[in-house]
């Protein structure tokens, strides 16, 4: 299953990268490994940059059914003790808020709710717009890095500043 987030949504001013610089960027790679707050691994997530954002592969296990808000926070650091707290806040560019229904929205880093089925597996894509393995203000790959988070609850995408998704249950540092 592929899941797309509407460019139309995300302002395009958040990829002001020029044509020159996407084209050496096209292709690039990242990866990231999930883990509970207890250190269990939960699979992993494999990133390619393409010429209109980042493609997302996820596959995933032992994540509880139903729906989660997955997002990308601000810092590159999960510490399962501080319950991922350490990952900061949503990715976000100045001036936008979260939600897809919000006027102002959404963050560069939401992303469409997780749908896990009953099984606890979940193998998915993921194409996000809003963010670049590149350089620039959208770089995942800034000063304190970026990673993955799972939340408890769907996201409603409207809830300031999270979307009302609950706790954060796993969380992967996104890494080159």
């Amino acid at each position: 299953m592929i899941t797309f987030i509407n460019a139309g949504l995300v302002l395009g001013a958040t990829l002001a990268l020029s044509s020159a610089a996407l084209a050496q960027q096209n292709g690039a790679t990242a990866r990231a490994s999930f883990a509970d707050v207890s250190g269990k691994a939960m699979g992993t997530a494999q990133l390619t940059q393409t010429d209109k954002g980042v493609l997302i592969a996820l596959d995933l296990k032992d994540v509880p059914p139903g729906p989660h808000g997955f997002h990308i926070h601000q810092t590159g650091t999960c510490d399962g003790a501080a319950k991922f707290t350490s990952a900061g806040g949503h990715f976000a560019v100045a001036g936008q808020e979260h939600g897809f229904h919000s006027g102002k929205g959404p963050h560069a880093g939401d992303m469409p709710n997780l749908i896990v089925p009953e099984s606890g597996v979940l193998k998915q894509q993921i194409f996000t717009p809003g963010v670049t393995l590149g350089a620039g203000e959208n770089s995942l790959f800034d000063a304190d890095g970026s990673a993955f988070v799972i939340h408890a609850k769907g996201d409603d995408y409207r809830s300031q500043p999270a979307g009302d998704s609950g706790d954060r249950i796993a969380c992967a540092v996104i890494t080159k």
